[in-house]
């Protein structure tokens, strides 16, 4: 049997192989055609059990099938998996494309949703109906019949596009590499940094240390090293990554035009203005300009402070580095040497309190406090002999698994990301209990220690399990709003930058650090600069934040993709219009930023910044909590807020479910505290 086709369980990951990629997804559309063929004659009815049941069910074997695919293409990206998924990709978007453009599929959800059925279904089943009728307005189900070919094709590249985007990417960073044969050229750079590129130097048979652009690498270079030549190359090869500096076929920026393009011309055709009004139709903000002005809002209370943070940088690497010009290769690690000075302690003196053991440990703690549940080792085939199985038991069954695969490599993509393997639903044999993808990009560890994570790395473990979290302690047995199925996409970073909070307590640290070489916990001394220097430069990452934020709505809501002024004429005034520190005129940030080019956050980047401010504010009921109970990690509080947050998925809208915790809207006061911009503001 074609591994791809055992829904019987956990993915194969010990058996599939590319060949079976094909095959497998081919037969998988043949049979969603063939049922929706029967779905859309007229003697089917238009009822929950007859129509919509039949799809779900053929869907979800279709999704779960190319879902293993899309996942490998990410963590294992050799070419044969690589050319496995691009195979199939056109094939699988133009089935999707024509779904959502079946005016038969979408009549019969109409005469559903008028029927007498529709308002004796729960209310997750009707949520679904009206998402799926929003859903095909927006796939071009009520265009004209000579329309819909070229509204297909539009999807169809524009899948392609993307894909390309991130290959580009992922091909530029893993291309450049620097050599170091003499020591002297590392100083100031933390020892496991560097016993890492010696292991990966030995790994190539070759003297000296190896650096690249991935993360691990290139963050600790560009943070500590003091040899600036060294960290003016590598941030030129970083900034430059896939443009038209390297070779022609990673040059990303004629795959912008050409998405920018298409995107607009989808737009048009739907009877949009622009491109982000379609992105908003799924979001919980009404208009592009409402997103216009909670980022420039939130730019206007940041300046100040980012402002200050700059004129404190700019003076400190003048008096003490001796620095009459800090370029952008040299803002790291000035920044570091003055929080090194004003705190007196490194983000590497912090790392060495978090060996990965005790921070699982102290995560997991953290998690079976809040929510009455309890995680342990499991077993399960995976991908790479470095990931780990975990099972999710409440009440001594089991409601959930999860793969963690924590390190980089150079086959898989950068960042952090959580992704479905399984999602909950009822089935005749019982509930089908979720399971997800965790991935980081943490530095390895080298010979037999184990590894070591930096405070940064730490909170986007916590971060990612938080989306875990929000996909695995599910109730909502309707598969189209269980998890993370459903919620409004500027909703979504909620449960995980909540979770980031709960780093930054004293309860949660001591129960979590413990030196590598000592085994000592974190000191308070300690703590209390890291607690100090929480807030260090927050005015400059909020605004860069919404730097970002605001070039992609702009760029999808007031640009013309191919007129006189380019996506960099773009980013340019929004620079001049937010930033307070430029980077040099052949910086080429655009051309890797996958959020919005090879991601789903096209128009939805502000959608960060928007859940910072619903997880602070969610968070601050913790924060109430403890007040009484002592510790943030109040059960009461944790029973509450899965009950309202986590587990109704996207059964009902986000605002809902956020006023049914808090009680009231939301507002921006706990994120501007958190962040020590709240006096000013």
């Amino acid at each position: 049997m074609n591994p791809l086709l055992d829904f019987s369980g956990l993915p194969r990951f010990d058996a599939v192989q590319p060949e079976h990629v094909t095959p497998a997804i081919r037969q998988l559309l043949d049979e969603n055609r063939a049922l929706i063929d029967h779905l859309i004659a007229p003697e089917t009815a238009a009822t929950w059990g007859a129509f919509v049941q039949p799809m779900l069910d053929a869907g979800e074997r279709l999704s779960r099938a190319w879902g293993i695919v899309g996942h490998l293409h990410s963590v294992n990206d050799v070419p044969p998996w690589r050319e496995a998924y691009n195979a199939m990709l056109p094939e699988v978007s133009s089935f999707y494309a024509d779904l959502g453009q079946n005016l038969a599929l979408f009549a019969k959800f109409k005469l559903l949703a008028a029927g007498a059925e529709f308002p004796t279904l729960s209310p997750a089943r009707r949520r679904i109906i009206e998402n799926d009728l929003r859903d095909f307005r927006l796939s071009g189900a009520e265009l004209p019949e000579d329309r819909k070919p070229r509204f297909k094709e539009i999807q169809e590249e524009l899948s392609a596009l993307g894909a390309k985007f991130s290959e580009n990417v992922l091909d530029a960073t893993n291309a450049h590499a620097e050599w170091i044969e003499d020591e002297a050229g590392l100083a100031g750079l933390p020892e496991d940094a560097k016993a890492a590129a010696r292991a990966a130097a030995e790994k190539d048979n070759k003297p000296g240390w190896k650096f690249t652009l991935h993360a691990p690498s290139y963050i600790p270079v560009l943070q500590f090293c003091d040899n600036r030549e060294l960290r003016a190359r590598m941030y030129r090869a970083y900034a430059t990554r896939a443009s038209e500096f390297g070779p022609e076929g990673w040059d990303n920026g004629p795959l912008i035009d050409r998405l920018l393009a298409l995107r607009d011309e989808e737009a048009k055709m739907l009877g949009y203005g622009n491109y982000a009004e379609v992105s908003l139709a799924t979001k919980m903000a009404d208009t592009p300009a409402q997103v216009a002005a909670f980022q420039r809002d939130m730019a206007a209370k940041a300046r100040p402070f980012a402002e200050r943070d700059v004129t404190e940088l700019r003076e400190f690497a003048r008096q003490e580095l001796g620095m009459d010009t800090l370029e952008s290769w040299d803002l790291a690690w000035a920044s570091e040497k003055l929080k090194q000075q004003r705190y007196s302690f490194s983000d590497d003196e912090v790392k060495q309190y978090f060996p990965e053991p005790k921070v699982l440990a102290g995560l997991f703690r953290v998690i079976e406090s809040l929510f009455a549940v309890k995680l342990a080792p499991d077993a399960a085939p995976a991908w790479h002999p470095a990931v780990r199985f975990f099972r999710i038991e409440r009440e001594g069954k089991l409601i959930g698994q999860f793969y963690l695969d924590l390190y980089a490599r150079e086959t898989k993509r950068g960042g952090a990301w959580m992704d479905e393997a399984i999602t909950r639903r009822r089935i005749a044999s019982g509930v089908q209990t979720p399971v997800a993808y965790l991935n980081c990009n943490f530095p390895a560890p080298v010979g037999d220690k184990s590894a070591t994570f930096s405070h940064d790395d730490v909170i986007t473990l916590f971060h990612e399990c938080g989306h875990g979290l929000h996909h695995l302690l599910t109730q909502v047995d309707e598969l189209p709003v269980s998890g993370i199925h459903g919620v409004e996409w500027d909703a979504v970073e909620l449960p995980s930058q909540f979770m980031e909070n709960f780093c930054w307590e004293w309860d949660v640290l001591t129960g979590m650090t413990a030196h590598a070489e000592t085994g000592a916990p974190l000191p308070r001394a300690l703590y209390d600069k890291m607690i100090a220097a929480k807030n260090f430069q927050s005015g400059l990452q909020t605004l860069r934040q919404v730097e970002f934020g605001l070039f992609d709505l702009l760029l999808h809501a007031d640009f013309v993709p191919g007129g006189r002024r380019s996506f960099m004429d773009l980013l340019a005034e929004v620079r001049r219009e937010v930033a307070v520190l430029v980077p040099p005129e052949w910086n080429r940030f655009p051309h890797s930023f996958s959020h919005i080019f090879g991601g789903g956050y096209a128009a939805g980047y502000y959608s960060y910044k928007w859940a910072e401010v619903l997880s602070a504010d969610a968070y601050e009921a913790f924060e109430e909590a403890a007040k009484v109970s002592g510790s943030t990690l109040d059960a009461a509080t944790g029973e509450r807020y899965w009950r309202e947050i986590l587990s109704v998925g996207g059964s009902r809208p986000a605002l809902d479910s956020f006023k049914a915790f808090r009680g009231r809207e939301p507002r921006p006061d706990a994120l501007l505290r958190h962040n020590g911009m709240a006096v000013q503001a």
